[in-house]
């Protein structure tokens, strides 16, 4: 039979009231708190969440929406989130939308019927009229390793991509090299770094070619794809960036059925820094994120905002850091220019 907070309070020799004073952290006697705790330990007494949340109560579970689970760099997002959660005694239900608007809303709906405490909505959500809904309801939730919406009031912790972009496009561009393509996805993520990717291109005198701008669906198969693409043309790069060291695998093996070495017929580099770029071969050159004080920063602002802290919100950028490896050398085309 299941334990009740009847038998709790009966087994500690307490009123009910004081065994939900002490579940709900109000203030009662030491002597009779510790008479309780040790009752609940007795009789292995678990608090039903769902009680907690109709009774107007917090639940301590927070909402984690991501767009792939099986992307490495959101992988290890989702375990330091879950870590800094569970420290600071929260849990987390997960879900994956497979990058679909309708899972989004669905899940959203789901955990607003599971009365989660709030959300941490990881990578590019793409249904912003869901996100508007959420805000305007003035429910609690952090973008987390995602370009925050302009139009929208949101804690936004992320990783400055622009300056990532400008970083590797630097790095190769001092190799040498001047055809520098770029595969990319269709989240702002990408956008910043293509635009970090153009600065670096203007202010090394070099000019920006369209032609060098592809962009990919998630997929390593895809990725491959587009990059024997790339290499097959007249004028092929002689360097190739992606936007996630996922998409990066999909180059090395285009590259290696072309029947290129990397990297002295071709440099290829990633984002992110997951196990995928020191596990290849050659390891991969790629863009680190600070992903554990970012959060940790991510879930410990959600809760301050679920605890009711009033503060203005704000859009945490994250630094970035140039990681190189074996996968970029000199362009090995220059001195036939």
């Amino acid at each position: 039979m299941k334990v009740t907070i009847y038998d709790v309070a009966e087994k500690a020799g307490v009123s009910i009231s004081t065994v939900s004073k002490v579940m709900n952290n109000q203030q009662v006697g030491q002597k009779s708190k510790q008479k309780v705790l040790k009752a609940m330990e007795e009789l292995d007494y678990k608090p039903s969440v769902l009680a907690s949340a109709l009774t107007g109560k917090r639940t301590s579970t927070i909402g984690f929406i991501l767009s792939d689970i099986a992307n490495p760099f959101l992988a290890e997002i989702t375990r330091q989130v879950e870590d800094r959660a569970h420290e600071v005694g929260y849990n987390l239900v997960i879900c994956s939308t497979d990058f679909k608007q309708e899972k989004e809303e669905r899940y959203i709906e789901l955990l607003r019927q599971k009365s989660v405490d709030g959300f941490i909505l990881v990578g590019d959500f793409k249904n912003k009229d869901v996100l508007v809904k959420l805000t305007h309801k003035d429910v609690p939730v952090i973008l987390l390793a995602a370009e925050s919406h302009p139009s929208l009031s949101v804690n936004t912790v992320t990783v400055d991509n622009f300056i990532g972009g400008y970083e590797i496009t630097s790095h190769l561009i001092g190799f040498g090299h001047e055809r520098i393509a770029f595969i990319a996805e269709t989240a702002g993520s990408s956008q910043e770094r293509i635009r970090g990717y153009k600065q670096a291109l203007q202010e090394h005198s070099l000019p920006y070619h369209e032609d060098l701008i592809v962009i990919s669906d998630s997929s390593l198969e895809d990725a491959k794809r587009l990059a024997v693409q790339l290499l097959d043309s007249p004028n092929r790069p002689t360097a190739i960036i992606s936007s996630n060291d996922l998409l990066a695998m999909g180059v090395l093996m285009g590259a290696r059925e072309k029947g290129l070495n990397i990297p002295k017929d071709l440099s290829v580099t990633g984002f992110d820094n997951t196990l995928l770029s020191k596990s290849c071969d050659p390891p991969l050159t790629t863009i680190a994120h600070p992903i554990k004080s970012m959060c940790t920063q991510a879930v410990d602002m959600l809760i301050e905002e679920v605890e009711g802290v009033k503060k203005e919100k704000q859009k945490i950028l994250a630094l970035p850091t140039l990681i190189v490896r074996k996968s970029t050398d000199y362009n090995p085309f220059k001195t036939n220019r």
